[in-house]
């Protein structure tokens, strides 16, 4: 069984739909990289020519704006695939993706995956299904963006690295952003990224040490959303 059979990314992404022979031939033709923390991927305005599966790691996709800040989008784990859109679009990337820490990577030709999108209904049907799912997630995330405030949004962006990115040993968040990338993620300035955590930390709701955030009471978190 190859490589490729195995991986986690086979499991969680649409190269779930490709058969046997279609992964023996993407074995022969990726490539495998390790990017170690603070290192992009990719960078916005680049061409890929190609998809990146995520082995191991997670890393933030970042969107420049006009005053010269990085919008953190979202964040991306093991299992799933950047670069998607992109290829099918024949345009350059339009976001960067940096990892949050050291990483393990594979990268498949354009050429290759062409080849199964015409050839593999399901496995085409499988992509545009991701892609769907990536507008929708967008088209949500610009509503909460317009209609929720800083203090909504930061209560709401703190429980979601919670449920998916889950705790370490210590009950602390397990990704670690500096107050500038979450404040990138909420869309706010960093000083009000602090002081809404300094006020989330005196309502007993969450615990802060250094880099290190702990949420003490989800509940009441929650109720800070609604």
């Amino acid at each position: 069984m190859s490589k490729c059979e195995q991986c986690i990314v086979r499991e969680f992404s649409s190269l779930k739909a490709l058969n046997k022979d279609e992964l023996l031939r993407i074995a022969d033709c990726k490539s495998s990289y390790t990017i170690k923390k603070g290192e992009p991927i990719f960078t916005e305005g680049e061409n890929v020519n190609g998809i990146f599966c995520i082995k191991d790691g997670i890393c933030k996709l970042t969107k420049l704006s006009a005053n010269g800040n990085d919008q953190v989008i979202k964040l991306i784990t093991k299992g799933e695939l950047l670069g998607q859109r992109s290829m099918i679009s024949e345009e350059p990337v339009n976001l960067s993706a940096i990892a949050l820490e050291d990483m393990e990577v594979c990268f498949i030709p354009k050429a290759e995956i062409m080849g199964f999108f015409n050839q593999n209904n399901k496995f085409s049907m499988d992509v545009m299904k991701s892609i769907c799912g990536d507008l929708r997630e967008a088209d949500d995330h610009l509503v909460a963006m317009a209609q929720k405030s800083v203090r909504q949004r930061l209560a709401e962006t703190l429980l979601y690295l919670n449920d998916t990115f889950g705790t370490n040993s210590d009950n602390s968040l397990k990704v670690k952003l500096s107050r500038e990338e979450l404040a990138g993620m909420v869309g706010t300035a960093t000083e009000s990224c602090i002081r809404l955590l300094s006020e989330f930390n005196k309502l007993g709701v969450i615990a802060l040490s250094g880099k290190k955030i702990t949420i003490l009471d989800a509940v009441k978190l929650s109720r800070l959303i609604n």
